[in-house]
């Protein structure tokens, strides 16, 4: 995990928040780069992952989008703020057997208590393998 222009205590919560999410290292999940309302997640397709067609299981992906979702919020709430998803909406675009996976989340809109993100999924070569739109909450 790199961190580019980002308080260096937001960039330590999401770090120790990363490594103590065991549904990440489960996936085989990897944080990339940490920004001011932006994060990069990364995840090696492995046969694990595989749907009875020999393609990612979308449930995969969705978790790859949530888990980068959820940390480019990180950079932005307060450092004792919690959230959880509210909605996710993904746009499959075409199927992934091999390679690695990355997932850019960038916030869009971030109010008080709500943040909007556009997620894009790409492959090894740089193409889209899926977009969302996620939408989180601040928990009072």
């Amino acid at each position: 995990m790199s961190q580019t222009d980002l308080d260096p205590r937001r960039f330590e919560r999401a770090r120790s928040a990363f490594r103590s999410v065991a549904y990440a290292k489960f996936l085989g999940l990897e944080m990339g780069e940490v920004g001011d309302g932006t994060a990069r997640v990364h995840l090696d397709v492995r046969d694990e992952l595989l749907q009875y067609h020999g393609v990612v299981h979308g449930g995969a992906i969705a978790s790859l989008i949530d888990t980068a979702s959820a940390f480019a919020v990180l950079t932005r709430i307060d450092l004792d703020d919690q959230i959880t998803t509210t909605d996710l909406t993904i746009h499959y675009l075409r199927p992934i057997s091999s390679g690695r996976m990355t997932a850019t989340a960038r916030i869009v809109r971030g109010g008080r208590r709500l943040f909007v993100l556009s997620v894009d999924v790409s492959n090894d070569s740089g193409a889209l393998v899926a977009t969302a739109v996620t939408t989180y909450i601040r928990l009072q």
